[in-house]
């Protein structure tokens, strides 16, 4: 054996060692090591202190109505508190100046890309998906994306810009699909996804979003994230109404994980959304966003004080809502989604609209399913 064999079976030895000993070494994960029987570990755990103040959080306006009287007082009150923790809407609307940027034809149906000015200084952009045969004053369903690439993860879009045939990621191109059982999809860019975002942000890619400074800000000003997605779904409303194609009097509002969260909000204050279909949201804010790592975009200051996420979906009733989730959610886990539809349920009892509402749960991850979600769309926006 030579000198440099030998070098090497040195090497190879001193390494296997190296490796025992890390292997028997624990993983250092913080200045607590080795001295977690001597103090409560509890106590420092962030997540169990918010539960234990979750206890005794205030949720003065939760649901207690007995009767469809005290239910729609409740209503009332509860509606103006969300819209002032949201952080309001503009008194005056500026004009849409809508604008038409493309249409393409496709063999189910036709797409028109177009803008139209929410607020000052706020533009959104949104695809309208009509089926063929067209017919004279279409429902519409409002289509609104989770995080990820924004509407092009809805309308068929791939990440080149192109056209697409199969429908992929968890979104699935669900306006896609909302035209596919009759209805006219309005689908548009959220605030912060998409062609909505800073320059900055752009440069990372076409999934990052920018809700971290624009949310951000938002809290900033005393306003959120959410009230600005909810007033450009109320704007889209006014630029549906324009529009002698779609029947203002048929307005759906559908969305997954964020767009869940946009969907809730913007059903719950805008009277004119006639149903609304939510998927992969409706769950706890203690079990969901209190306990799980979630995008800045979700977070309402003080709505705890008030009310749980169940209180704000009870505020839909009596119009139709159906509620999906996937079993295997892991940003918003299953039973608390289950649990969270309960009280839904309850809500819409006392307004003896029971029928009304629905929940499906399949075998699944975070992801839109829609097998009964939008049969129940269908059904409630038909003439």
């Amino acid at each position: 054996m030579t000198r440099r064999d030998l070098a090497k079976l040195a090497g190879a030895t001193a390494f296997l060692q190296k490796t025992a000993v890390a292997a028997e070494t624990p993983k250092y994960t913080g200045a607590l090591d080795g001295f977690m029987d001597k103090v409560n570990g509890a106590g420092f755990d962030p997540v169990l202190f918010t539960h234990k103040v979750y206890e005794s959080a205030a949720l003065r306006l939760s649901f207690q109505a007995q009767n469809r009287k005290d239910a729609d007082q409740w209503q009332k009150n509860l509606k103006a508190k969300i819209t002032e923790l949201l952080g309001g809407f503009p008194l005056k609307k500026p004009p849409l100046m809508s604008q038409t940027l493309e249409i393409r034809e496709f063999p189910g149906y036709r797409r028109e890309k177009f803008v139209f000015q929410s607020r000052e200084n706020a533009w959104v952009l949104g695809y309208l998906l009509t089926p063929k045969p067209s017919r004279a004053a279409e429902a519409a369903v409002i289509c609104i994306p989770g995080h990820g690439r924004g509407v092009d993860d809805i309308v068929g879009i791939d990440d080149k810009g192109q056209d697409r045939t199969v429908k992929e990621g968890y979104q699935f191109d669900f306006a896609i699909q909302a035209v596919e059982h009759g209805l006219a999809a309005v689908a548009i860019e959220p605030m912060a996804f998409g062609c909505r975002r800073d320059a900055i942000t752009k440069a990372h890619g076409l999934t990052t979003s920018a809700c971290q400074p624009a949310a951000g800000a938002a809290l900033l000003l005393g306003q959120t994230m959410i009230g600005w997605r909810v007033y450009d779904v109320m704007r889209t409303i006014d630029w549906i109404e324009t529009r002698p194609e779609l029947d203002p009097h048929r307005v759906g509002c559908m969305g997954i994980s964020g767009g869940g969260t946009c969907t809730t909000f913007a059903t719950a204050l805008e009277p004119r959304i006639r149903a609304a279909m939510v998927s992969g949201y409706l769950n706890t804010f203690r079990d969901s966003v209190m306990s799980v790592s979630h995008c800045i975009d979700n977070y309402v200051p003080g709505i705890l004080n008030w009310a749980e996420m169940y209180d704000v979906a009870g505020l839909i009733a009596p119009r139709p809502l159906f509620v999906e989730s996937g079993e295997r959610d892991n940003i918003f886990p299953i039973e608390a989604s289950r649990a969270s539809f309960e009280r839904v349920q309850k809500i819409y009892e006392v307004f003896g609209a029971g029928k009304l509402t629905d929940q499906e749960t399949f075998d699944g991850p975070h992801s839109f399913w829609g097998k009964r979600g939008l049969p129940f769309l269908a059904k409630h926006l038909a003439v």
